[in-house]
């Protein structure tokens, strides 16, 4: 692959000082495109060879364009605040919005093949980091992303006539470190390992471009030509056409049972004393977990999803009342702003994601897509469909990481949402918790309820099950929430 790139390449000066006037026009030309219809953003990936010229080509094309639409990232060591969240975090966080160009220089690449090469991981290690850059590549551009990754190359001798170069000058002594040296005497085992990651992450939505470093202006001219037909070629398509629903992707059981239909909805009363008693033994059980010494090793997130009215609300207030309002935050999700809807849609829970000693609780949450989107028909088919994987996928991420990730779905019968939405209604502070909304729902019970069932299938999973809570009953199930959350507290504990 990388001989390929050793072929001397070079572009004489006269033709570098004709050519790059109308290539600069050109670019600012398509990037005021690409900011003024927002279909997509840019996200340029830059690794490479050290000395190959990976900073002179991110410096040449913020001065070739306009750096106000431009978002301009380095990944150095994670800071304390990364290292305690998925290593995927720092790099959504970087994600530029639709109609803007990022470039990640050392981005999501960089650390699998350093620890690989000094030998601090194994090949299993890298092949998983592998398998989840491809995810997550795949991800980017099913959401519209461009995506174009250079990779710089210089053989051995050129980088070392390179780095010593570097170093002479005084200008640039300050780029060269021990480590720089350090990884040159790691060079063929780099290359070797580079090579392999390069083949297994280059897809043909997400190509690996390699770009031999050792002349400048054919190095600046070949990245500047292939941006901007990329740019040009994408900004010339015509959106796509949204193509016909198809069935659901799951078959009605033929006996008329699923998780919800089985699912016990209404328990045995249980008196206010005993709910009283009940919730306050387990919220103090809860509060003194917060004060293990082990607490601060972990990051716990809470879901709670449900049917309108099933008492998520009440639940989450039962839970937060038994916690120190200084170690969570409550994220309530409603319809995405513009912000967010610039974004890749798991951009906005990414974001909120907790550090370690913290809780987040999400009152509904990346299930949307799956659920609401699905149901009302704002996002495609194909963007539902390949959502179970993408929050599957999301959800390892966490539970690797050390968080606890505990799912909840609260499920009323039909006649019990009937007696609550009608009980809003007429009780004066409570009448802002039932909209239209509500009701125009209401009339979408079935295919709801084939979503949700859908939804447990698919993502139930071993390391992220879902717990089901029947809560006809609203004292028996908010003592089931703070049962089951401390059950997973003690035994990540």
């Amino acid at each position: 692959m990388f001989e390929s790139a050793e072929l001397g390449h070079r572009i004489d000066k006269e033709t570098y000082d004709r050519e790059v006037p109308k290539l600069r026009e050109d670019l600012l030309n398509a990037q005021y495109d690409l900011s003024q219809q927002s279909r997509f953003p840019v996200i340029i990936v830059v690794g490479g060879v050290d000395g190959a010229g990976k900073s002179e080509t991110v410096h040449l094309l913020n001065e070739w364009m306009d750096p106000r639409h431009i978002q301009t990232h380095a990944f150095p060591d994670p800071s304390d605040e990364e290292r305690e969240r998925p290593y995927m975090w720092r790099f959504w966080r970087a994600l530029p919005p639709r109609g803007k160009i990022g470039i990640l220089f050392g981005a999501w690449h960089s650390a699998p093949i350093v620890e690989r090469v000094l030998s601090r991981s194994k090949s299993a290690k890298l092949d998983q980091s592998i398998e989840e850059i491809i995810r997550f590549e795949k991800m980017l551009t099913e959401e519209g992303a461009l995506i174009l990754k250079f990779w710089f190359h210089l053989s051995k001798e050129q980088q070392k006539k390179r780095l010593k170069a570097l170093e002479k000058d005084p200008k640039t002594r300050w780029r060269i470190t021990e480590t720089d040296w350090e990884h040159f005497k790691s060079y063929d085992r780099f290359r070797k390992v580079s090579e392999y990651f390069i083949r297994q992450t280059s897809s043909a939505a997400a190509p690996w471009i390699v770009v031999e470093g050792v002349d400048h202006r054919y190095r600046s001219l070949t990245v500047g030509r292939l941006l901007l037909n990329a740019m040009r070629e994408r900004l010339a398509e015509k959106p796509a056409a949204r193509l016909p629903e198809k069935k659901s992707p799951m078959l009605p059981r033929l006996d008329g049972k699923d998780v919800l239909t089985s699912l016990v909805l209404t328990t045995k009363a249980v008196s206010k004393e005993k709910y009283n008693r009940e919730m306050e033994a387990w919220q103090g059980r809860l509060n003194l977990l917060t004060r293990h010494p082990k607490f601060k090793e972990i990051s716990v997130v809470f879901v709670f999803e449900g049917q309108d009215a099933a008492g998520k609300g009440g639940a989450i207030r039962r839970v937060m009342q038994a916690l120190d309002a200084r170690v969570y935050q409550g994220i309530p999700i409603a319809a995405p702003t513009e912000e967010e809807r610039a974004q890749p849609y798991l951009w906005r829970f990414w974001r909120n994601l907790p550090r370690r000693g913290r809780f987040t609780i999400f009152d509904r949450s990346w299930y949307g897509r799956v659920l609401v989107e699905r149901v009302e028909g704002f996002c495609s088919e194909n963007d539902w469909m390949r959502a179970y994987s993408e929050i599957n996928d999301f959800e390892s991420q966490l539970v690797r990481n050390g968080t606890v990730l505990v799912k909840f779905w609260l499920q009323i019968s039909r006649e019990e949402q009937l007696k609550r939405f009608r009980e809003r209604e007429k009780t004066s502070f409570k009448r802002f918790k039932i909209t239209a909304e509500d009701w125009r729902n209401r009339q979408k019970w079935k295919p709801y309820h084939q979503a949700v069932c859908d939804m447990i299938d698919r993502t139930s999973t071993e390391i992220a099950p879902w717990t089901l809570v029947g809560a006809n009953n609203k004292y028996d199930a908010r003592i089931k929430v703070l049962r089951t959350i401390v059950g997973s507290l003690e035994s990540a504990l």
